[in-house]
């Protein structure tokens, strides 16, 4: 078992002898979600810490996403819950990089690789996205990376 995995049903299980329904709640989703990748595909596996970790991404995206449905929908009850699901999330996520860094890694990036052109973008993106690994968003590099390629 990876040992994020493990972190994570050991957090659930001191958020139920506490009492504390957000975190349960919330770690329960995120599990669910984890199980779920484990068996998708043609055959069942256990996913890596790294895996587990796109998933954690992946469901804290969502509730920032939801977060945002809400609060246009008027509903600020529901978009605070969403903010403290995510706030929960981030605890398992890596320490993210300002858009300064970010910025820095696509300028050395792009140089290194060459990458001049808007047909580019792919092999650019692909090449950014591998320095950062998770610990920036992807709407942010993308536009960055599009913003220095289509000069």
């Amino acid at each position: 078992m990876s040992t994020l995995k493990a972190q994570l049903e050991s957090d659930m299980t001191a958020a139920l002898k506490s009492r504390d329904e957000l975190v349960l709640n919330t770690l329960r989703m995120t599990l669910t979600a984890v199980r779920n990748a484990e068996v998708a595909g043609k055959t069942a596996r256990e996913l890596s810490d790294d895996e587990v970790l796109k998933v954690i991404a992946k469901q804290a995206k969502q509730r920032k996403e939801a977060a945002e449905a809400f609060d246009a929908g008027d509903r600020p009850e529901q978009a605070a819950r969403e903010r403290a699901e995510e706030a929960v999330l981030a605890g398992y996520l890596p320490q993210q990089l300002s858009e300064e860094e970010v910025t820095v890694v696509v300028d050395q990036v792009l140089t290194e690789g060459g990458f001049t052109e808007a047909r580019q973008m792919g092999q650019a993106m692909k090449a950014v996205q591998a320095k950062v690994a998770g610990r920036a968003d992807g709407k942010l590099v993308a536009g960055l990376v599009k913003a220095r390629l289509v000069r």
